[in-house]
């Protein structure tokens, strides 16, 4: 059976096969609704797939997306990722995913990859420095977008929530319960890094103690992000006889590893513990008691960014401060802090 072409989805809808193109391609030129209706409906008559390795040879770039995370094994970052690919797909495009493993050579690695075949653009999510990254993005002039952090090092259009402003208030909302004051389960980072989320939880919850009045020395203590790493870290913790009344923590992967601790040491929370997280994962509403924890809009996060690095008119506009797009964060309130509703 001959292969179905361009040419006979142009002479079945009595038009051009440029027309075809822009129908495909949804652009460079706009197409007449009903003519429009006529190409579609000689698609699927004729049963015609599109060669998208002609098309991305031709114009120098894929219908792809490429993706880095830190991890998709942690919550956020699969609801990140699930997000864009969402986005992604309303544009008619697809992600290729890598997974960092909080590694530069794997975040390297994945940039290297992913240009090479030609991605229409690239959104990062880093967790480290990403000196190396920035280079490798200098070398192929890559549509780059970054998600959820912005390292010094890549001064690229960033798409970020407002984490110091969330962690101020999660950590004033657990001060308002009566606590005399609120701990903070945080990364294994000794020297805070700029552009890091988790650094702007820090600040956050320093800056509400700050304004509180209470001392943050000595009250700050080292654990992965994950809730496995985290979990032994959170018993040692509770077991202590200086528990504290009150832990803010910076991931929920991190405030779900102390749940389970409190619950393993029979410490009721919120009656003796109150426990507050970031991120406002799913699973969040499903732990015992249900999770407090500060949220953002990922959907409209994972959509701005999908435009920017498909748009270069949007991306490269505004100096690096305006190329910031910052969303704000909420607190969502559940029964963990104390609260009832």
């Amino acid at each position: 059976m001959a292969k179905v072409t361009r040419d006979d989805v142009a002479r079945l809808a009595g038009t051009s096969t440029a027309v075809v193109s822009y129908v495909i391609n949804n652009g460079p030129r706009p197409v007449a609704p009903a003519t429009r209706e006529r190409v579609l409906a000689a698609i699927k008559e004729l049963g015609y797939r599109p060669d998208r390795v002609a098309q991305a040879m031709a114009s120098r770039r894929t219908d792809l997306i490429g993706l880095i995370v830190p991890d998709t094994r942690q919550p956020f970052f699969a609801e990140m990722a699930h997000a864009v690919e969402r986005a992604a797909s309303e544009r008619g495009k697809m992600v290729l995913v890598g997974n960092a493993n909080y590694e530069d050579e794997r975040e390297v690695h994945y940039l290297r990859a992913f240009l090479g075949m030609r991605v229409a653009g690239l959104i990062l999510i880093s967790q480290g420095p990403s000196e190396h990254a920035a280079t490798e993005i200098d070398t192929w002039d890559a549509r780059v977008v970054l998600l959820h952090r912005r390292p010094d090092a890549i001064d690229d259009v960033a798409v970020m929530a407002d984490d110091i402003g969330g962690a101020q208030l999660a950590t004033r909302h657990l001060l308002e319960h009566g606590h005399p004051y609120v701990a903070f389960f945080g990364g294994l980072e000794e020297t805070p890094k700029s552009g890091d989320p988790v650094t702007d939880h820090v600040e956050g919850w320093r800056r509400a103690m700050q304004e509180a009045g209470r001392p943050t020395e000595g009250r700050y203590f080292h654990a992965p992000y994950n809730r496995y790493e985290a979990y032994p870290i959170a018993l040692k913790l509770l077991e202590s006889p200086d528990r504290p009344p009150a832990i803010m923590c910076a991931t929920d992967d991190q405030a779900i590893a102390v749940l389970r601790a409190a619950r393993e040491l029979r410490i009721d929370v919120p009656g003796e513990l109150a426990v507050a997280g970031f991120d406002d994962v799913k699973e969040a509403a499903l732990t015992d008691p249900p999770l407090t924890t500060v949220g953002s809009d990922r959907e409209a996060m994972a959509r701005t960014a999908v435009d920017l690095v498909l748009d270069d008119a949007l991306r490269l506009a505004g100096s690096r401060r305006e190329r910031l797009r910052q969303y704000p964060s909420r607190l969502v309130v559940r029964q963990s802090c104390g609260c009832t509703g």
